[in-house]
């Protein structure tokens, strides 16, 4: 339910601000953005990873928890790891018959 709260306050659904956002809503909320940003949709075009990083370190203090944000950064290599295991590409190249 905090996901979409914001670090200066502004988001919802109950706007709270700073440390008053529990640690895993301010967790999900980088973890969405940059899943969402990296991600095709029906309406828009992946973002390439710089213009993602460039984002989170853009509304670092604003949107997300500038701590957060740091810390985000400095383990994305192990985050990309594991998201590649688990790509849906990856996963539907391995499928061998739909029963």
């Amino acid at each position: 339910m905090t996901h979409h709260e914001r670090w200066d306050g502004t988001g919802y659904p109950a706007g709270l601000q700073g440390d008053e956002i529990p640690l895993e809503g301010r967790i999900a909320a980088i973890c969405d953005v940059y899943d969402a940003l990296l991600s095709e949709r029906p309406y828009k075009k992946p973002w390439d990873k710089e213009l993602v990083i460039a984002y989170l370190q853009g509304n670092s203090g604003s949107h997300f928890d500038p701590h957060l944000v740091s810390v985000f950064l400095s383990i994305l290599p192990e985050i990309d790891a594991i998201s590649s295991r688990f790509d849906d590409d990856t996963q539907a190249s391995t499928v061998t018959s739909v029963d």
